[in-house]
């Protein structure tokens, strides 16, 4: 597999065309066409600067090979590497912007038992510019530029866990903020984990202030241990002292992602529990109604049931919304499609 040129930042690609005897104007018409999602071979270039990336960098290193389109506007994509494997994403149309869900692992370690991603375990780590390419394929899909993008928000929520993967996604991070590129600012941007606990310290002291969501989905670190093997690690006493911390640092509140699961973590004794665990904190619930993985065993909620326990929460005080149900119809949750197509 040949590098990717996506990895760079612009200083970075100047550096390089100039290494390369080339002019310096041409590291512009270069890092234009980069962020336009074009292939190496269709950018403006030299032919003979065109000749000595080739040589060297891959020409379309992350490629739509799938595209599945859900009847409320939502897309799903499955994505091609350069080295055979496949990752996907999601496409969300809201009325504030167009949101894209994007990966950060092949596969994942972490072992949620609501995730399809961790089906098949982690095969590796996703460089900086293969979560960057994710983005500039959809955009250009949709007629984007960088000047006026046709992705306005994007969530770090797909395959992977992106603080398993922490040097390649906090490199994606200022490359897809920089200015000059397609520039999304971190304020539209949501990285959802686990809770790797070390980790959510030092990406509050990076200085990008992206909204921090924390996969909490139970109310005890026993009963949360029972659907995520990493809270035999991370307690959640801990994770919320982290939490403080980023919220410190960065004055961005934090989203706990709490999908609901039948029988397991959504009566009146959770909500009360929640509501003791949180309340008063600079935070926000964020209820998933599950979307049931057939691999899995854990079923989802009725409507009325998820209702009745956000109006649980409200009444207790806490800042909470049941996030609307999209791409059912296409197998919206995360890892769904890629295990579909390893297994088809």
């Amino acid at each position: 597999m040949k590098k990717i040129l996506q990895d760079l930042n612009f200083v970075e690609i100047e550096q390089l065309v100039l290494s390369l005897n080339e002019a310096k104007f041409r590291a512009k018409q270069l890092y234009t066409g980069l962020m336009l999602g074009k292939r190496i071979s269709e950018i403006n270039l030299s032919p003979s600067l065109r000749e000595k990336l080739l040589a060297e960098y891959e020409n379309e290193p992350v490629k739509i090979i799938k595209t599945l389109a859900s009847s409320d506007g939502t897309e799903k994509y499955l994505f091609s590497l350069a080295d055979g494997n496949v990752i996907e994403g999601v496409f969300m149309k809201y009325k504030y912007g167009n949101t894209q869900c994007v990966s950060t692992q092949v596969g994942c370690r972490m072992g949620c038992m609501f995730c399809a991603s961790t089906l098949g375990g982690l095969v590796r780590n996703l460089t900086s510019g293969e979560i960057l390419c994710q983005v500039l394929a959809v955009n250009a899909l949709h007629g984007g530029t960088a000047a006026k993008r046709a992705v306005t928000n994007l969530v770090l929520m797909g395959s992977g866990e992106p603080l398993d993967n922490y040097a390649e996604t906090v490199k994606f991070l200022r490359n897809v903020t920089a200015e000059g590129g397609i520039n999304i600012s971190a304020r539209n941007i949501s990285l959802s984990t686990c809770g790797i606990v070390p980790k959510i310290y030092d990406l509050a002291d990076e200085g990008i202030p992206v909204n921090l969501t924390i996969s909490l989905h139970q109310t005890t670190d026993e009963g949360r241990a029972r659907t995520m093997p990493t809270a035999h690690k991370f307690k959640i006493a801990e994770i919320l002292k982290a939490c403080a911390y980023y919220f410190e640092k960065t004055g961005r509140r934090y989203i706990f992602e709490y999908s609901l699961i039948a029988g397991e973590n959504c009566d009146k004794k959770h909500a009360e529990e929640l509501v003791h665990l949180l309340k008063g904190l600079p935070c926000h619930i964020n209820l998933i109604r599950l979307n049931e993985v057939k691999e899995r065993k854990l079923k989802t909620v009725t409507e009325k049931e998820a209702y009745s326990f956000l109006g649980m929460l409200e009444k207790g005080g806490l800042s909470a919304t049941l996030r609307r149900q999209i791409g059912v119809d296409i197998g919206g949750a995360c890892g769904q499609l890629r295990a579909g197509y390893l297994n088809g």
